[in-house]
């Protein structure tokens, strides 16, 4: 029978995410005018006792005198802890719970506080070792007990000592007080957890570095809630993706490198080779050489709306999910169009360029109101349609074009054709996706079919328009003008110069690829392309991809979840049944989507089977990728 594993946990910085006495400063010290230098001397203070520069006792014996603390004020302080407790502690609360009986919390901090926080986490009361404060009879804290062993230098190893724990003993800390068990003989391993802060005289002790509790977890080949370590998923965002998403990201424990721009194909392949998962935006070509290389890679997120940047059918053949954030710059886009619009019919850019020119051309001519103009939206997704309702209500008459049938929103009109649209409206506004079929969709000849004096908006992709024939419709005068958003080619970052035929044009608005970047667009969609990716390595949940079968999942409740992704061909469902039955094991819940290229399977089974079924799973033909969740 193996030997039981203790866990030793610290509190501060540890099992929480701050120094708890640095959050007793906040509060205590709140109306003294000089909290903010106060302030910084417990933090330093609390720096050396944790690096062993000064003692502890020493450390402690000179932050409560410049706390001036009182009992009331500790209540305050339990409730600002319990909402920064460490986020993979958080994650493992259900692991906790389950092995409480073997989990320590050592501490220099109090038990005052300490006790409200971990025993929500089911660490038993008894487990909980820390210091006391001693209060007056007002209930102010003038000292700490000094005969507990945690007030004294290297207190935490006779804590232990006297403890007399049987079986292997991990101590999982911060601070140099934490490395003092190990260094006193009485523990197998000191993990320095770097979570929360990254101790160098600490970590150069350590006998391994974890970033979360979710890699001690894994490297111990104990029973965690996901079947990975988290710390080891490498995210890698390009292109400026929103803090927001990195921080989101961050706190689910992954490792997140980011660069600002866009990377080449040969960058990318070398950079892809360890990557779990890859944000990117519109710049970014993820091409099949780029892929071949991704041996890690789970998931791509593209914070933007299109998605034809990426091979979407060699990721489905890899067994990679891809997500986009289809909504949450739709908005944004409207908003950029409607504007546009105006600023053009009222050729408001070339009065504006005029003025700073210091030209004063006070002049109706060419300058038209949109009231019962009549606007045609080619494209009649989720753009095209909020567009169609704003225009109306701005007293358009709206017309669209889509290939596929739409249903009219308001009193929009359906045309038959795209020529029939050009050659109806006062102002055309695209909003196609990026397929190949819509390469120059408005080509010369389009253009030419356009009504004498139209206006061309172009916010869907860069090769949508054919540029050359633009140019000539405005310089000859059959086009009043035009507003561009996007290029066939478009510098990979700010500092890179931009070239087009369109400079200098008149009454053209050209814009950097801007019409989904307001603040809120790009925080909305640096929260919803994260939440999809960490649902899917999660859960196994696919709704909103891009590229897999959708499949909306329940959660895991006591069972293990099997994800098999395989070619579509006929009997992998029969053959991943009759392995289970082999084994003997039982089916909780089923779930199969399918498209024209892949399958997924979604199984949920009792906990307790053979580790052979797994790997027999895994070499059923036509497999592409299998993982387990716990």
């Amino acid at each position: 029978m193996p030997q039981t594993k203790k866990f030793i946990i610290d509190f501060d910085s540890t099992f929480t995410q701050v120094e708890a006495l640095d959050i007793l400063g906040e509060i205590s010290l709140i109306n003294d005018p000089e909290k903010a230098q106060k302030l910084q001397s417990i933090k330093d203070i609390t720096d050396q006792g944790m690096e062993g520069s000064i003692t502890f006792r020493e450390s402690l014996e000179l932050r409560l005198e410049i706390l001036k603390a009182s009992k009331t004020q500790i209540t305050d302080l339990i409730a600002a802890l319990k909402q920064k407790v460490s986020k993979s502690f958080e994650r493992n609360k259900e692991w906790l719970r389950e092995n409480a009986k073997d989990i320590y919390i050592i501490s220099n901090g109090f038990k005052d506080f300490i006790l409200p926080i971990v025993s929500e986490y089911g660490i038993l009361n008894e487990n909980v070792f820390a210091n006391e404060f001693v209060y007056d009879e007002s209930g102010n804290i003038v000292d700490f007990n000094r005969e507990n062993p945690l007030s004294k230098n290297n207190g935490k190893a006779e804590t232990i000592k006297n403890l007399n724990l049987e079986g292997d003993i991990y101590v999982i800390g911060d601070g140099y007080t934490d490395y003092e068990i190990k260094a006193s003989g009485l523990a197998n391993k000191f993990y320095a957890f770097t979570e929360n802060v990254h101790r160098p005289k600490v970590v150069s002790q350590a006998d391994h570095i974890a970033p979360s509790f979710d890699e001690i977890l894994y490297i111990n080949k104990l029973n965690t809630k996901f079947s990975y370590p988290k710390s080891r998923i490498k995210v890698l965002l390009l292109e400026n993706v929103h803090p927001i998403g990195i921080q989101i990201l961050q706190d689910e424990g992954y490792e997140v490198e980011v660069i600002s721009s866009a990377l080449s194909e040969e960058e990318l392949c070398e950079k892809i080779k360890t990557v779990s998962i890859l944000g990117i935006r519109s710049k970014t070509n993820v091409t099949k050489k780029v892929l071949e290389n991704a041996n890690r890679l789970l998931a791509i997120g593209a914070f933007c709306i299109g998605t034809n940047q990426i091979d979407l059918e060699t990721c489905q053949e890899k067994g990679i999910v891809v997500f986009n954030a289809p909504f949450s710059n739709t908005r944004s886009v409207v908003e950029m169009a409607i504007a546009e619009i105006i600023f053009l019919m009222r050729r408001f850019q070339d009065k504006s360029v005029g003025m700073h020119q210091g030209n004063w051309d006070k002049s109706a001519t060419g300058s038209f109101e949109i009231r019962g103009k009549k606007l045609g939206i080619v494209g009649y997704g989720n753009i095209g349609a909020q567009l169609s309702v704003l225009a109306e209500n701005m007293g358009m008459n709206v017309f669209y074009y889509d290939v596929i049938e739409k249903l009219a929103l308001g009193n929009a009109t359906k045309v038959d054709s795209l020529d029939e649209l050009l050659a109806t409206c006062d102002m055309t506004s695209l909003h196609v996706d990026g397929r190949k079929d819509n390469n120059r969709l408005i080509d010369g000849e389009k253009i030419r079919k356009m009504k004498p004096g139209a206006i061309l908006v172009n916010l869907s992709r860069g090769h949508v328009v054919d540029i050359p024939a633009l140019r000539d419709a405005i310089l000859s005068g059959h086009l009043a003008g035009c507003a561009v958003d996007v290029f066939p080619e478009e510098p990979k970052n700010n500092k890179e110069s931009f070239e087009s035929e369109l400079k200098g044009l008149p009454n053209t608005i050209l814009t950097p690829h801007i019409g989904g970047s307001t603040l809120e667009a790009q925080e909305n969609i640096a929260r919803f392309v994260p939440g999809k990716i960490m649902e899917y390595i999660n859960t196994g949940n696919t709704y909103n991809s891009v590229n897999f079968p959708n499949i909306q999942l329940p959660f895991l409740k006591n069972a293990h979840r099997l994800i098999h992704i395989h070619h579509n061909e006929p009997g992998v469902l029969a053959k991943i049944n009759q392995v289970l039955a082999n084994f003997n094991i039982n089916i909780v819940g089923q779930y199969l989507k399918t498209n024209e290229k892949i399958g997924y399977v979604i199984t949920d089974i009792d906990k307790v089977y053979e580790a052979e079924a797994i790997e027999t799973l895994k070499t059923i033909p036509g497999t592409i990728r299998f993982r387990t969740l716990y």
